[in-house]
């Protein structure tokens, strides 16, 4: 068991899947605390039976998964007041055998790090193509990074300093605490190790269309919050988003009014951009055009997620989460 050590686990309806994510979890840690979001499955009598603390959340207050965290934290810290590390993993997750403890250990040998997370892997990449994405996704450089995801193990003294999560955010509420650690001049790194088997259940177009939306106004939420300089948080991303997403089209449209069809060779701009990313992939060849391929396809739906955040923020929409399971 890895001592000063608490984790919370956030889930809604995970069934099974949370099985796997508790049972991962037992004689690994101090403390566990399930954050449940208004499960109708029996998650929170499952979690009960196996000895999980259990907090239910108030669902008359806006529910988003910043909120679940800081809400696990404050009782795992009421519970383990000696808590020096947090892991923070989702319920369609199953943490990898050693993770905490080769994670507690790096951590107590670099008192310059806040952050530590490993690799996190797709349970089943074979079962559909927006699975295999998303194990794609997550497979980003080790060593120091910018940011982290949702399963990492953070000092509990450095995520109370830094007063958590930012609850009202829907989605990329980690990368924007990290901005808000590096700012602290904490660093936040990422290990060359195994750390949680995530299990996506994505098999349909919708749902990734969703997901990356989702991404889209998470850029333009982090780049309106952190997009000043030096930072810049995701101000790259969202200009991408509007570039690709809606620049291109409006030319598309204005140069063919003014030349006819032949504006409509600005297509190419697309198949042409899907090639030049394929060929800088480093995996294999399917594995790089699937993921050009969807990298080019992802702008339209990360700018509609761009336009939904200007909606809310400065229009008459309200913010709501973005769901695609």
């Amino acid at each position: 068991m890895a001592m000063g050590i608490g984790v919370v686990v956030i889930g809604r309806n995970e069934g099974l899947r949370l099985e796997r994510c508790l049972a991962s979890l037992a004689g690994t840690a101090q403390k566990i605390v399930y954050v449940d979001s208004g499960s109708t499955d029996g998650s929170v009598p499952m979690a009960q039976r196996v000895g999980v603390e259990v907090v239910e959340l108030d669902m008359t207050i806006p529910f988003t998964a910043a909120r679940a965290r800081n809400e696990g934290f404050a009782c795992a810290k009421r519970l383990l007041p000696t808590m020096r590390y947090v892991q923070f993993v989702d319920g369609d997750c199953e943490v990898v055998d050693g993770w905490l403890l080769q994670a507690q250990a790096f951590l107590d040998t670099r008192p310059d790090v806040a952050v530590v997370c490993g690799r996190r892997r797709e349970r089943y990449p074979e079962r559909s193509i927006y699975n295999l994405l998303c194990d794609l996704e997550w497979d980003t450089p080790i060593g120091e990074a910018k940011a982290c995801g949702g399963d990492a193990l953070m000092r509990a003294d450095a995520f109370a300093a830094a007063s958590g999560f930012r609850a009202d955010l829907i989605a990329g509420e980690e990368p924007e605490l990290c901005v808000r650690l590096r700012a602290n001049g904490w660093k936040v790194w990422r290990l060359a190790a195994e750390m949680t088997l995530h299990d996506a259940t994505m098999t349909r177009f919708g749902q990734w269309w969703r997901r990356t939306l989702r991404g889209g106004y998470a850029f333009a939420e982090g780049a309106f919050l952190h997009g000043a300089a030096p930072e810049q948080h995701w101000l790259r991303e969202s200009r991408r988003a509007w570039f690709w997403g809606l620049g291109i089209p409006l030319a598309i449209i204005f140069t063919s009014l003014m030349l006819g069809g032949y504006g409509l060779f600005l297509l190419l701009i697309y198949p042409l951009q899907v090639v030049r990313l394929a060929r800088r992939g480093k995996g294999s060849a399917r594995e790089n055009w699937l993921l050009a391929f969807f990298l080019v396809l992802g702008k339209f739906p990360e700018m509609l997620g761009q336009v939904k955040f200007l909606l809310n923020r400065f229009g008459a929409g309200k913010s709501a989460l973005i769901e695609y399971k």
